[in-house]
């Protein structure tokens, strides 16, 4: 077998995602990751983008200081198929030689990237909360929880190419825009021999719900076993639909089948980072801070005072959950006039 020669592959890659022709938010937080990931290589950042009818996306991705876009368009691609999203990507990266790609940790990316990892003959480092490189060698190190969240695990790749690496949305910080560079769209019309065709999108049915999704939300109001049962949790969900936004539960919470896995905050659940966090009797276990605790403003309610949340809270209110919610969700009435 051939040695493989690492100095061929330069670059860092983001697979940008894209619903419905618009991008999704892990996109800037991808960009934000590789950034500092090409600073210290001091290599090239760019981006990938699948579908059709995209330049206007294409172009809002440049604003964050992408050095290059590859576009990548066919009718048939406009929707997310797996199968035909490896294919293209693969072929891309037989072309152009990244050294690291880097996709999220969605449901888009848990299906594209071992697809791409096979067809590529590399492995893949899955929904990592951390990533580092060797500035010398360009050699990943990436962290994800494992066991149930129990440890934390790093994953190296040594002289492999391309590495491939998956990142938990919300375990990063969103890029911001960059003015002062110009980037290149480098366009790809992609003729359907080159589709593998085997799948075809025939509807998108939005899911109708009148919540805000619980990793896009900039507000986010959760309970713990402080609420003492299922029947109490409307105290959270009426306060989050005060302030028009998601609602989460700890581990504990989830366990106990008070509420749905989907509404899990913590290491094994969702990561979240929204401007405000209301944790409502929540005591502040580990595997749950983890999840929130890079919210930008965090607010703990806790009858114990010396509960660890209120170590990572912004503001603390010791008092009982059962009679602190209804007077601030009342108050909230008032002043937001609902």
């Amino acid at each position: 077998m051939t040695a493989l020669n690492v100095a061929e592959y330069k670059n860092i890659w983001i697979f940008a995602e894209q619903k419905q022709g618009k991008l999704s938010n892990s996109v800037f937080e991808l960009i934000g990751a590789g950034q500092e990931l090409a600073e210290k290589r001091k290599c090239q950042l760019w981006g990938v983008l699948i579908g059709y009818n995209l330049e206007t996306e294409a172009s809002r991705l440049l604003e964050y200081g992408l050095d290059k876009i590859i576009l990548a368009q066919n009718p048939k691609l406009e929707n997310f198929v797996d199968g035909d999203y490896a294919k293209i990507l693969a072929e891309l990266a037989g072309e152009y030689k990244p050294e690291l790609i880097l996709g999220p940790a969605t449901f888009y990316g848990k299906s594209l990237f071992p697809r791409l990892s096979i067809k590529l003959h590399t492995g893949v480092a899955a929904d990592c909360i951390k990533i580092s490189t060797d500035p010398a060698t360009g050699d990943v190190t990436a962290t994800r929880p494992a066991y149930g969240g129990n440890v934390l695990a790093e994953i190296t790749f040594a002289q492999v190419r391309p590495q491939l690496v998956t990142l938990r949305p919300k375990a990063f910080q969103e890029a911001s825009k960059n003015s002062n560079k110009s980037g290149e769209i480098i366009q790809k019309d992609i003729p359907d021999d080159k589709l593998e065709g085997k799948t075809q999108v025939k509807e998108v049915v939005q899911e109708a719900s009148t919540m805000a999704n619980l990793t896009e939300a900039d507000i986010i109001v959760s309970g713990g076993r402080g609420l003492k049962g299922p029947e109490n949790f409307h105290l959270v969900q009426e306060l989050a639909q005060i302030l028009g936004g998601a609602w989460g539960a700890t581990r504990a919470v989830v366990d106990a089948g008070w509420v749905p896995y989907s509404h899990q905050v913590g290491q094994t659940g969702k990561t979240v980072n929204p401007k405000l966090y209301i944790a409502c009797g929540i005591s502040g276990a580990i595997q749950h801070l983890v999840g929130m605790q890079s919210s930008k403003v965090i607010v703990a309610i806790n009858k114990d005072k010396d509960a660890p949340i209120f170590k990572v809270a912004t503001y603390g209110i010791v008092g009982d959950v059962f009679e602190v919610l209804p007077v601030l969700t009342q108050k909230l009435k008032e002043v937001l006039k609902k």
